[in-house]
């Protein structure tokens, strides 16, 4: 075994095994490597949605009103117009 790596015994429907199966053959991957791929995906999403959670409790709603109300710089230049 590769350093810094487990083994673990997974139980999946055999319906969801076949499907995985499937796009493995298709893929030309290893049922392993789509596991670890389909995991770091949702620990990635799982993170993400953590963090932005985290930062929208810093949000400060009245300061975000005073730069939206504030007087513009310059005028849009060519091009940036709507």
């Amino acid at each position: 075994m590769a350093a810094g790596t487990s083994t673990h015994i997974l139980r999946l429907p055999v319906s969801l095994k076949a499907a995985m199966e499937k796009l493995c053959k298709q893929e030309g991957t290893s049922i392993n490597q789509f596991v670890v791929m389909a995991v770091a995906e949702k620990v990635s999403a799982m993170n993400t949605a953590a963090f932005f959670e985290e930062r929208m409790g810093r949000g400060d709603r009245e300061a975000f009103r005073r730069i939206l109300g504030r007087d513009g710089g310059e005028a849009p230049g060519v091009g940036d117009e709507l």
